[in-house]
């Protein structure tokens, strides 16, 4: 059996194709076995059985096995080799700290692994993990890797008398190894479990001892019987390893009472890292403990096998960036989803009354608009710079903003920003309770239509007030100051409406990505303040209450509570629509925003300051524009909200097929109750 060599070779590429018998004569041509330094045979071996698609190939030692049964003299001195290349290598470092977090700075663990991946870091050559670098570097390695079946790997583990991890003699190096890893995480996990922060995630653990101290103290006796004891190892009915699962499990409730505790408490990105760090320790230590323990001969070589591929997979998965980010955003994208579950949920009309509020609330939010239009107008006739028209423009913004939202009334488009916990208990209910049809996801698609009706009405709301409001607004200017601030604008006002002749569309999604970033701004403002106890410490401030009386300072500190966090996001809202187009003139890129409601005052605007002398084509384009414009804003926040709703759930992207297939069925069902509030069956 031969394959044809393409990777390097101690930085050399193999120059052509050869069996596994030209293999063993370039190194053993001699007689003799290489150096410990070399790993080149070891290297060209891996990559003779590395498959190209290491994902969907299978993989077999069955040549090499059938080569060393037929050449007992390549087989001797392969041994050698083995024994020579893997004696005294440490390796605890990769068991205790391979593939879990090592500081609790988010984003600088991502940048060390990112560098990593580039640049690898190289441990020193006394070690396992040198070789390992150097030989299974790949990702995918550990795939491969495990699809050999067991039955060959043991009989390569025989044939090149491979000692277990078992010593009968005072050479215990490997189990050593073992050991100290395990006492390096529960003592690590002590140490960090025993911080404020996270104890503070737990208040109904105050009055026991932790969990944590008495399972690293069972772990020191089963290490001192392993470690004393005639044989190495202790079985299933030893009684420390029988109190050490008792207590692990004790220690894995601790971190999930303190994750649910979120809801209550609130939780930093930092906490949030410190007890993902203590759960993956807690699930390292579960993999390694079971080894130390052996009831049959047999199950001897049958866990040194598992220690060394257990090896191979931690080193391999060290620097893997995309499960750092993935286990580390669940917690705070469910948390973020769980504020604005509170704030959005007068967000879907349900019932005619519902329904008819929204419309009232979205003409409120279109009077605002409509003045907003004007103002935005004649700030852009103020002569300053990029800096001081996004400055202007964003305060403009911001301001409305923040009136609107205080004031109660509703801007299209906001809803799907901030219904995402909503949507993923209807994604959640769905998975777990079909309907009597055996549908998934009914409960979603009624959940859709309202919301769907609910943003139908709300755009109505708005454009058909924010339109007479600017155009009034304008006519009263003209007609007081005998000046018509659009006059030499309303081309462009016109033209930036019309998807054809400008890229409105695009523009469109810029404003639905911002209105989406504004809900996750809302929700992560709260469960930042309810983390840090902010309401709590106003209310009970003592300078506060001194002023103003214990129960005034209680209304602030409710008022904060309500309404901080949609205050902050709807600022930032303002802010970034505010200096998009002037980052965009800055970089020389064609950025601006576009949102349904503004571009209805605008194209009233733009009407009169065209003295309404405009062409069939371009007042058409600048309706249809309305319309599409408001899609986009709405398809683009619900698309990211809906994708995070998926991600603080953990629910898996393949739902979204019968999500749709749901929505459509419940659309040709009941077409109407998409737009009007029509009562179920």
């Amino acid at each position: 059996m031969s394959i044809k060599k393409n990777r390097m070779n101690l930085g050399r590429p193999h120059p052509n194709t050869q069996t596994l018998g030209e293999l063993f004569e370039k190194y053993f041509g001699t007689g003799q076995y290489s150096a410990s330094e070399n790993l080149g045979l070891l290297i060209e071996l891996v990559n003779f059985f590395r498959p190209k698609q290491p994902k969907s190939a299978s993989v077999s030692i069955a040549p090499l096995l059938l080569f060393l049964a037929e050449n007992p003299i390549e087989k001797r001195l392969l041994i050698a080799y083995f024994k020579t290349v893997f004696q005294q290598r440490k390796f605890s470092k990769i068991l205790s700290d391979a593939g879990i977090l090592q500081d609790s700075d988010f984003l600088y663990e991502v940048k060390k692994r990112l560098i990593a991946k580039i640049l690898p870091y190289q441990p020193e050559k006394d070690t396992l993990e040198y070789i390992l670098n150097q030989v299974f570097y790949l990702d995918t390695d550990t795939i491969w890797v495990n699809k050999i079946p067991k039955e060959e790997l043991y009989r390569l583990f025989t044939i090149l008398t491979f000692s277990d991890i078992y010593p009968s003699s005072k050479e215990t190096t490997p189990l050593s190894e073992l050991l100290n890893a395990m006492t390096l995480l529960s003592q690590r996990m002590s140490g960090r479990a025993m911080e404020y922060d996270v104890i503070k995630m737990v208040p109904e653990y105050d009055a026991y001892d932790s969990p944590f101290t008495a399972m690293e103290k069972e772990l020191l006796r089963i290490e001192e019987q392993v470690r004393t004891n005639n044989e190495h190892w202790v079985t299933s009915e030893n009684l420390h390893y029988k109190q050490f699962l008792i207590l692990h499990k004790q220690c894995e409730e601790y971190v999930d009472k303190a994750f649910s505790n979120s809801q209550k408490y609130g939780i930093s990105l930092k906490v949030n890292q410190n007890l993902l760090r203590i759960r993956q320790q807690l699930y390292r230590l579960k993999i390694l403990v079971p080894l130390l323990v052996v009831n049959q001969e047999a199950e001897k070589k049958e866990k040194s096998l598992q220690l060394a591929l257990k090896l191979i997979k931690y080193n391999c998965f060290k620097n893997n960036v995309g499960k750092l980010i993935n286990d580390s955003t669940q917690l705070l994208s469910y948390e973020i989803t769980q504020h604005t579950a509170k704030t959005g949920e007068h967000y879907i009309t349900e019932t005619s009354k519902e329904y008819f509020q929204m419309l009232k609330a979205a003409m409120g939010a279109g009077l605002v608009v409509g003045i907003l239009c004007i103002f935005k107008v004649l700030l852009g006739k103020v002569e300053t710079s990029y800096f001081g028209h996004a400055f202007l423009y964003s305060m403009n913004y911001a301001l409305g903003f923040i009136t609107i939202f205080l004031l109660g009334f509703a801007l299209a488009t906001k809803q799907p920003a901030m219904t995402a916990a909503t949507i993923a208990k209807a994604l959640e209910s769905g998975m777990k309770r079909p309907n009597k049809n055996g549908e998934k996801h009914s409960s979603f698609a009624h959940l859709f239509a309202r919301l769907f009706r609910s943003q139908f009405i709300a755009f109505v709301g708005n454009v058909f007030v924010a339109f007479p409001v600017s155009l009034l607004g304008i006519w009263l200017i003209d007609l007081a100051f005998h000046y018509n601030i659009a006059e030499t604008k309303w081309t462009k006002l016109l033209t930036d409406i019309s998807p054809v002749d400008s890229p409105a569309i695009f523009h469109a999604a810029i404003a639905g990505v911002f209105l989406f970033l504004s809900g996750i701004i809302s929700g992560s403002v709260s469960n930042r303040n309810k983390h840090q106890q902010v309401y709590y410490r106003i209310q009970e401030h003592p300078f506060l209450k001194l002023t103003f009386g214990t129960e005034k300072t209680k209304r602030i500190a409710n008022w904060i509570e309500g309404n901080w966090a949609g205050v902050i996001s709807n600022f930032w809202f303002g802010v970034f629509m505010g200096s998009t187009a002037s980052i965009g003139a800055f970089l020389g890129l064609d950025l601006d925003v576009r949102h349904i409601t503004f571009v209805s005052g605008n194209l009233a605007l733009g009407l009169f300051g065209a003295n309404f002398q405009v062409t069939s084509g371009m007042l058409l384009w600048g309706i249809v524009g309305i319309g599409v414009i408001g899609f986009v804003n709405f398809i683009v926040s619900f698309s990211l909200s809906l994708g995070l709703a998926f991600r603080s759930r953990n629910i898996p992207f393949s739902e979204l097929h019968f999500l749709n297939k749901a929505i459509w069925v419940y659309f040709k069902k009941r077409p109407l109750a998409f737009f009007f509030p029509i009562k179920e069956k």
